[in-house]
C-alpha cells in the first residue's frame, strides 16, 4: 500500500513538474522610470503549430471566449489587411474600459507577427478609456521542436490617471493577466484542435 501511495505520489510529481515546464513563461519589466506606463516582454512555447496560433490571436471577435478581462470586442476592416477592434475590459471591483486598437498581422512561411496600437476613440472620457498602449506578438517554430511554437509577446501600457490606491489596476491591465492571456490561449488552441 505505502510503494502504490509513493509511486502515485512521484508520478503526480512528474506530471505536474511536465505541466509548469510547458506552462513556463518568463516575463520581463521593461518599464522606465519617470515614464507613465508599464512595458512588458514575455516569451513561451505552445504545442501547437505557427498557423494555428496565428489563427488564434487574429480572430479578434472570439477574444471575450478566452481572452482574461475582455468582456466585448467590435470588429472593422481598417484597408490593407489590418483591422479596428473596439474593446471592453471588464476590470475587478466594476470597473471598465473601452479602446480601439488598430491590429496589423503580418505572416510569411512559417512566422507570424501582430502589432497593435492604440487609435484615439472620440466620445470617451479619460476615465472611460486607457491613455495609450501598444505592442507585438511572434510567433515561429522552435529551432529543437518544430511541432512547438515559440511565442514572443510585448505590451505598454498606460491606463491613465488612476485613483490613489488603485495602482493595481496597471498591474492586472499588464504584468498580472499575461501568464492567464497564455494559459486561455493554450486552452483555446487544443479545444479548438
Amino acid at each position: 500500500m505505502k510503494t502504490r501511495l509513493l509511486a502515485l505520489a512521484a508520478s503526480l510529481a512528474l506530471s505536474a513538474a511536465a505541466t509548469a515546464t510547458a506552462a513556463e513563461v518568463q516575463l520581463t519589466d521593461l518599464s522606465k522610470p519617470g515614464v507613465p506606463g508599464k512595458t512588458f516582454a514575455a516569451s513561451t512555447s505552445m504545442p501547437a503549430s505557427v498557423a494555428t496560433l496565428c489563427a488564434a490571436i487574429q480572430d479578434y471577435a472570439s477574444y471575450p471566449q478566452f481572452m482574461p478581462n475582455v468582456d466585448k470586442v467590435k470588429v472593422a476592416p481598417a484597408g490593407a489587411g489590418a483591422s479596428l477592434v473596439d474593446i471592453t475590459l471588464k476590470l475587478p471591483m466594476g470597473k471598465t474600459k473601452q479602446y480601439r486598437l488598430k491590429m496589423t498581422p503580418a505572416a510569411s512561411a512559417g512566422s507570424c507577427q501582430l502589432r497593435w496600437k492604440l487609435v484615439p476613440t472620440e466620445g470617451l472620457s479619460p476615465d472611460e478609456t486607457i491613455a495609450d498602449t501598444s505592442g507585438l506578438w511572434q510567433l515561429a517554430p522552435e529551432a529543437s521542436d518544430a511541432s512547438q511554437t515559440s511565442i514572443k509577446y510585448q505590451v505598454y501600457t498606460d491606463p491613465g490617471p488612476v485613483p490613489m490606491g488603485f495602482g493595481w489596476i496597471v498591474d492586472s491591465m499588464s504584468r498580472d493577466s499575461i501568464p492567464k492571456m497564455f494559459e486561455a490561449l493554450r486552452k483555446r488552441v487544443a479545444a479548438v484542435h
